[in-house]
């Protein structure tokens, strides 16, 4: 590859990570063995909060008179969209069965777990929008029960249109704890909840060392690490737009790589030209964020043509990846490698964030090129089964036989020397490892 970087990031977002392992075990282990005792002191020392854990109906009906109906409109919207598109996605899942051969005949089933946790972020932002992703898919998937866990506010609570969302996409339980012990009081199934079978939604460091730490005992959607977000832009791109867009993507935080891949130097020049002024405007809050991640780990990358841009774009495996140039076809075609694409000027990432329909929780940090991000599928176990005619079982048997011992497995053949002997007791079988 030719490509020239005119912006090279000095950081990554592994460069400051630290290691949290060791705190977060010794966190879970604490609240496993001390149960809701343990959860609760580190709730009231991490969170700042005493009230209730889990919400009781009162309390939620008074948290949601509280929320504007303004917002509740942009609320069921955006969870009506993801709930349509989630109900699209499962209808992909088919049960099957085939005949594999005469008188065997295999199937495959879909089953939702039972019990679903998700962890709804709440400290500087509240993600009103994890809620909606998180629940609705759960939701849709079919699962039994699920818990809404977000961190309370110090003395508090949750945000109240965090718990309108989690409320109206179907939540059971809604439950104020943040960080490891709201983690771990849905893995170990504290305050009386199911312990659940899958952890989803994004969270800090300590949330996702937790998640990674639990794996095995839980499902859970993935490792995240800080945002990401690429942009493919070429001559027909307009600056301002691709500016803005990258802006709105550092603002996640300190850490959160945003990249400008283009074969078009003039715009790749206007564009960081842009981007400072642009940053200087945000509130201060959302200045702090991005002023960082634009000048520590931001890129733009100057390709050749597009099939290199294309090329680089997978090489970086981008959680978000806009496309802002033409022949939008070729481009979504070409690609293989995001966490979700957003296809020209008329659509953005935060559209992706918030209320399109497709979800937010992604893979980051690369793991795009093995990966995709939470769906209806998340939910789902997807099974096998088998049953046969004694007529059928009969050459599998034989295969297995003689396969099992030349594996060495003599007690895996003579589950199918049993059935031979017993369904055809007048013939003769050669079943050593070396017929």
């Amino acid at each position: 590859m030719t490509r020239e970087y005119l912006k090279k990031a000095t950081l990554t977002s592994i460069s400051d990570a630290t290691d949290v392992s060791a705190t977060v075990q010794s966190i879970l282990n604490d609240i496993e063995t001390r149960g809701d005792a343990g959860a609760l002191e580190y709730a009231a020392k991490f969170d700042n909060y005493t009230g209730n854990v889990i919400l009781s109906e009162d309390e939620i009906n008074a948290a949601i008179a509280l929320v504007p109906e303004r917002l509740k409109r942009d609320i069921d919207f955006a969870h009506d969209n993801v709930r349509r598109f989630a109900e699209a996605q499962k209808e992909t899942l088919k049960d099957i069965e085939i005949e594999v051969v005469p008188g065997l005949i295999a199937g495959q089933k879909s089953i939702p777990v039972d019990a679903a946790g998700c962890y709804i972020p709440g400290g500087r932002y509240s993600h009103i929008a994890s809620a909606i992703m998180t629940v609705t898919t759960a939701k849709v998937a079919g699962c039994n029960h699920i818990v809404a866990c977000s961190p309370p506010r110090p003395d508090i609570g949750i945000a109240p249109a965090i718990i309108y969302a989690a409320h109206v996409c179907g939540a059971d339980t809604i439950m104020a704890m943040g960080g490891v012990q709201g983690v771990a009081a849905m893995t170990f199934g504290l305050f009386g909840l199911p312990k659940s079978n899958i952890l989803v939604g994004p969270g800090n460091q300590f949330v996702a060392e937790a998640k990674r730490i639990l794996f095995g005992r839980v499902g859970i959607d993935m490792i995240a690490g800080p945002t990401d977000s690429l942009i493919l832009a070429d001559s027909s791109a307009d600056p301002m737009v691709v500016a803005v867009d990258l802006v709105g993507q550092a603002e996640h935080g300190y850490n959160s790589p945003v990249w400008l891949v283009t074969d078009n130097r003039p715009l790749a020049n206007e564009v960081m030209k842009l981007v400072p002024e642009l940053i200087a405007d945000l509130p201060e809050v959302n200045r702090e964020n991005a002023t960082a991640a634009w000048r520590d780990y931001a890129e733009v990358i100057l390709c050749s043509n597009r099939e290199e841009m294309s090329a680089t774009s997978d090489e970086y495996a981008p959680e978000h990846l806009t496309v802002q140039a033409d022949d939008l076809d070729w481009w979504l075609e070409r690609l293989n490698c995001y966490g979700s694409l957003f296809l020209g000027e008329e659509t953005t990432v935060a559209f992706g964030d918030k209320a399109s329909g497709t979800n937010h929780v992604l893979p980051t940090s690369g793991a795009a090129s093995y990966t995709g991000g939470l769906s209806v599928h998340k939910y789902m176990k997807i099974v096998t089964w088998q049953r046969a005619t004694r007529s059928g079982a009969k050459p599998v048997a034989e295969a297995t036989a003689r396969i099992s011992r030349l594996e060495g497995m003599e007690g895996h053949a003579r589950t199918a020397d049993i059935r031979l002997k017993k369904y055809f007791p007048d013939e003769d079988f050669d079943l050593s490892a070396n017929a």
